[in-house]
C-alpha cells in the first residue's frame, strides 16, 4: 500500500503536490479554510464593485468610476479562486475516497487470506 498522494492541479496545468495518506484530511481543511476566506472576501468584493458615490459632485463621480473597475476586477478574481479551491478539494475528497477503498479492500483480502484452510 503506498503511503503518498500526488496531485497535480485540477485544471492539469501542472503544479502539484505529495503528501502522505495519513495528512489527507488536514490538507482538505486547509482548503476548506481558504474556501471558508475566499467566500468571505466576495462579500467585501461585492461591496468594493458597487461603490456608490458619497456625493453628486464630480469629484465624488470620478471616484466611484476609478473604484468600481478595480472591484470588479477584484469580485471577478475571487470568484475564480472559489471555482479553482473548490474543484482542489473534489480532487483531493476523490483521491481520500480512493486510499479508503484501496485500504478497505487490501484488509479484506488480507482477512480472506487468513481464513483460509492451508
Amino acid at each position: 500500500m503506498a503511503n503518498e498522494v500526488n496531485m497535480s492541479a485540477p485544471a492539469g496545468g501542472g503544479g502539484g503536490f505529495t503528501f502522505d495518506a495519513d495528512k489527507i484530511d488536514g490538507v482538505i481543511k486547509k482548503w476548506q479554510d481558504l474556501q471558508a476566506d475566499l467566500k468571505r472576501d466576495f462579500v467585501d468584493a461585492n461591496l468594493m464593485a458597487n461603490v456608490k458615490a458619497p456625493g453628486k459632485e464630480f469629484a465624488s463621480g470620478d471616484w466611484e468610476k476609478l473604484a468600481n473597475p478595480s472591484g470588479k476586477a477584484f469580485l471577478e478574481q475571487n470568484q475564480k479562486m472559489q471555482d479553482y479551491v473548490k474543484n482542489y478539494i473534489e480532487a483531493l475528497t476523490a483521491a481520500k475516497q480512493k486510499i479508503t477503498t484501496k485500504e478497505s479492500d487490501a484488509l479484506s483480502d488480507i482477512s480472506k487470506t487468513g481464513n483460509q484452510a492451508t
